[in-house]
């Protein structure tokens, strides 16, 4: 693949993603009506909420800046147990496999964009 895709393809994911992160962190942050029933749903106190919505806005800072690579390989290494937790959350209460996805599928979103990650950095590196 061409640097120029690679360096396309990177950057549109981590937009995407930092974006989609933001918004989930504002949710938490703000404790939105919809966040507080999943989390009383799946036996979570609601201040979580705001631990994770601050996490969240401080991992998706991480992710889109290039500097600080041992930061944004934590951001990865949190958002990973979060969508993890999430699924295994969803699992454990019996919920149904359409509630099961999400997290996965953000998973392997962010799966691709830390691959792209690394190509971006070994051919900027050349």
């Amino acid at each position: 693949m061409k640097p120029k895709a690679i360096s396309i393809i990177y950057w549109a994911l981590d937009v995407l993603f930092t974006l989609a992160m933001l918004g989930d962190a504002y949710g938490g942050i703000t404790k939105q009506e919809a966040g507080q029933e999943v989390l009383k749903h799946l036996g979570y106190p609601v201040y979580m909420m705001v631990i994770m919505g601050v996490f969240k806005l401080f991992g998706a800072i991480a992710i889109l800046q290039n500097k600080f690579t041992t930061l944004k390989e934590w951001a990865f290494a949190g958002f990973f147990i979060s969508f993890v937790g999430a699924f295994a959350s969803r699992a454990f209460v019996g919920d149904k496999v359409t509630l099961l996805l999400p997290p996965i599928v953000m998973l392997l979103i962010m799966f691709t964009l830390y691959y792209f990650w690394k190509r971006y950095q070994a051919v900027n590196n050349l």
